[in-house]
Protein backbone atom coordinates (compact mmCIF):
# COMPACT_ATOMS: atom_id res chain seq x y z
CA UNK A 1 0.00 0.00 0.00
CA UNK A 2 0.83 3.41 -0.94
CA UNK A 3 2.03 5.56 2.42
CA UNK A 4 2.76 9.53 1.72
CA UNK A 5 6.06 10.18 2.40
CA UNK A 6 7.02 12.66 5.58
CA UNK A 7 7.72 15.77 2.99
CA UNK A 8 4.18 15.08 1.06
CA UNK A 9 2.69 15.32 4.92
CA UNK A 10 4.79 17.92 5.34
CA UNK A 11 3.84 20.29 2.28
CA UNK A 12 0.10 19.36 3.05
CA UNK A 13 -1.37 22.75 3.88
CA UNK A 14 -2.78 22.15 7.44
CA UNK A 15 0.67 20.29 8.52
CA UNK A 16 2.65 23.31 9.77
CA UNK A 17 -0.43 24.82 11.96
CA UNK A 18 -1.16 21.61 12.91
CA UNK A 19 -1.33 21.67 17.10
CA UNK A 20 -0.96 18.19 17.49
CA UNK A 21 2.36 17.02 19.27
CA UNK A 22 2.97 13.74 17.29
CA UNK A 23 5.74 11.80 16.92
CA UNK A 24 5.84 12.76 13.46
CA UNK A 25 5.65 16.54 13.30
CA UNK A 26 8.16 16.53 16.03
CA UNK A 27 10.49 14.65 13.71
CA UNK A 28 9.44 17.19 10.95
CA UNK A 29 10.23 20.47 12.75
CA UNK A 30 13.42 18.80 14.09
CA UNK A 31 14.66 17.98 11.11
CA UNK A 32 13.64 20.41 8.39
CA UNK A 33 16.93 22.16 8.24
CA UNK A 34 19.05 18.97 8.01
CA UNK A 35 19.94 17.31 4.46
CA UNK A 36 18.78 14.10 3.58
CA UNK A 37 21.51 11.67 5.10
CA UNK A 38 21.61 13.78 8.36
CA UNK A 39 17.84 13.15 8.41
CA UNK A 40 18.27 9.39 7.97
CA UNK A 41 20.45 9.24 10.82
CA UNK A 42 17.90 11.31 12.70
CA UNK A 43 15.66 8.95 12.41
CA UNK A 44 17.84 5.86 13.06
CA UNK A 45 18.12 7.72 16.64
CA UNK A 46 14.20 9.13 17.00
CA UNK A 47 13.19 7.22 20.01
CA UNK A 48 9.80 8.55 19.73
CA UNK A 49 9.01 7.44 15.64
CA UNK A 50 10.60 3.60 16.86
CA UNK A 51 7.92 3.69 19.65
CA UNK A 52 5.45 4.54 17.27
CA UNK A 53 6.47 2.39 14.62
CA UNK A 54 6.28 -0.92 17.24
CA UNK A 55 3.21 -0.18 18.77
CA UNK A 56 1.28 0.01 15.39
CA UNK A 57 2.89 -3.33 14.14
CA UNK A 58 1.96 -4.84 17.38
CA UNK A 59 -1.46 -4.09 15.92
CA UNK A 60 -1.03 -6.61 12.96
CA UNK A 61 -2.41 -6.09 9.50
CA UNK A 62 -5.52 -7.83 7.99
CA UNK A 63 -4.35 -11.20 5.30
CA UNK A 64 -4.75 -10.44 2.03
CA UNK A 65 -7.23 -12.27 0.41
CA UNK A 66 -6.28 -15.03 -2.40
CA UNK A 67 -5.78 -14.49 -5.84
CA UNK A 68 -8.53 -16.10 -6.83
CA UNK A 69 -11.00 -14.34 -4.03
CA UNK A 70 -13.97 -12.39 -5.57
CA UNK A 71 -12.94 -8.65 -3.93
CA UNK A 72 -15.26 -5.89 -4.29
CA UNK A 73 -13.13 -3.12 -3.02
CA UNK A 74 -9.82 -3.88 -4.81
CA UNK A 75 -6.69 -1.02 -5.73
CA UNK A 76 -3.88 -1.37 -8.43
CA UNK A 77 -1.50 1.18 -9.73
CA UNK A 78 -0.11 1.55 -12.83
CA UNK A 79 3.39 3.47 -12.88
CA UNK A 80 6.11 3.99 -15.54
CA UNK A 81 9.21 2.66 -14.18
CA UNK A 82 12.11 2.48 -17.07
CA UNK A 83 9.69 3.02 -19.66
CA UNK A 84 8.06 -0.21 -18.85
CA UNK A 85 4.26 0.14 -17.79
CA UNK A 86 4.10 -1.75 -14.48
CA UNK A 87 0.38 -2.78 -12.55
CA UNK A 88 1.19 -3.18 -9.02
CA UNK A 89 -1.30 -5.18 -7.49
CA UNK A 90 -0.70 -5.99 -3.19
CA UNK A 91 -2.40 -9.31 -4.54
CA UNK A 92 -0.51 -10.65 -6.49
CA UNK A 93 3.51 -11.75 -5.50
CA UNK A 94 4.74 -9.22 -7.92
CA UNK A 95 4.61 -6.69 -10.32
CA UNK A 96 2.88 -7.43 -13.52
CA UNK A 97 4.66 -5.67 -16.93
CA UNK A 98 2.23 -4.78 -19.45
CA UNK A 99 4.42 -3.58 -22.13
CA UNK A 100 6.94 -0.44 -22.96
CA UNK A 101 5.51 2.66 -22.53
CA UNK A 102 6.99 6.75 -22.09
CA UNK A 103 6.01 9.66 -20.69
CA UNK A 104 3.89 11.22 -23.33
CA UNK A 105 2.07 7.95 -24.00
CA UNK A 106 1.80 6.15 -20.24
CA UNK A 107 -1.88 7.32 -19.91
CA UNK A 108 -2.50 5.69 -23.33
CA UNK A 109 -1.06 2.74 -22.39
CA UNK A 110 -3.06 2.26 -18.99
CA UNK A 111 -6.09 2.77 -20.64
CA UNK A 112 -5.64 0.39 -22.97
CA UNK A 113 -4.81 -2.20 -20.05
CA UNK A 114 -7.71 -1.05 -17.80
CA UNK A 115 -10.16 -1.39 -21.15
CA UNK A 116 -8.69 -4.59 -21.27
CA UNK A 117 -9.94 -5.64 -17.45
CA UNK A 118 -13.27 -4.45 -18.40
CA UNK A 119 -13.94 -6.53 -21.07
CA UNK A 120 -13.29 -9.50 -18.74
CA UNK A 121 -16.60 -8.53 -17.20
CA UNK A 122 -18.33 -6.15 -19.52
CA UNK A 123 -22.11 -6.24 -17.32
CA UNK A 124 -19.25 -4.89 -13.61
CA UNK A 125 -19.97 -1.69 -13.22
CA UNK A 126 -18.27 -1.31 -10.11
CA UNK A 127 -15.14 0.44 -10.76
CA UNK A 128 -13.33 3.55 -11.10
CA UNK A 129 -10.21 4.71 -12.64
CA UNK A 130 -8.09 8.07 -11.52
CA UNK A 131 -5.38 9.42 -12.94
CA UNK A 132 -2.50 11.61 -10.77
CA UNK A 133 -0.48 13.99 -13.10
CA UNK A 134 1.89 16.48 -12.46
CA UNK A 135 -0.01 20.20 -12.31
Amino acid sequence: MWMPSPVTLWNEPDARTDKSDSPLKKFLLQSSKLSPDEKAVFLEKDESIRVTHESSAQEGQTEAPSVDEKVDLHFIAFVNVGGHLYELDGRKPFPIVHGKTTEETFLEDATKVCKQFMARDPQELRFTVVALSKA
